[in-house]
């Protein structure tokens, strides 16, 4: 039995003992999944921009800056995208983050429960833009910080998940 499971392999043999074998994706294959589907709903190329995602003591920032100063398009594609994110963000639709990275970010449903406690104020920046986001409720601080703490880690940014 030992020379048949080494001639069929690991897969082989499972299949072989009825077991279902489902290949998982790799961590680089789910970052690129997550940039290409974030370059089709932000509407501008990840690799021509930089994102930040920063905890403060009320909340947080999101920002996005065009990596080349000259690089106008970019930054109004940042700026139309931001302003448009923090009204959605405001009225309760979460749509696009989950679509980027298909599922539900932590700290969303908390954030929709405690929308009228949190402030999302787009601020544009000299490459692109940036959006406040704060709060004075405790619970609605902790689901920002769930949120942008989930964006550090799977948009691979290398922020800080402290408060600063």
């Amino acid at each position: 039995m030992k020379t048949f499971t080494i001639a069929l392999g690991l897969a082989s043999f499972a299949a072989f003992l009825g077991a279902q074998t489902t290949p998982t994706p790799s961590t680089h294959d789910h970052h690129a999944a997550v940039n290409e589907r974030g370059d089709h709903v932000m509407g501008f190329d990840h690799e021509k921009t930089t994102h930040h995602f920063r905890l403060t003591k009320t909340g947080g920032l999101i920002e996005v800056s065009a990596n080349g100063p000259k690089d106008t398009e970019s930054r109004d594609a940042i700026r139309q995208h931001m302003g448009h994110i923090a009204k959605m963000f405001s009225e309760g639709d979460f749509n696009a983050p989950m679509l980027i990275h298909a599922q539900t970010p932590p700290g969303v449903p908390e954030m929709k429960s405690n929308l009228k406690a949190i402030t999302w104020k787009p601020v544009d920046t000299k490459s692109g833009a940036s959006i406040v986001i704060t709060s004075k409720d405790p619970a609605a601080i902790k689901a920002i910080h769930q949120f942008l703490i989930f964006q550090i880690q799977d948009h691979q940014t290398g922020d800080p998940t402290t408060v600063w």
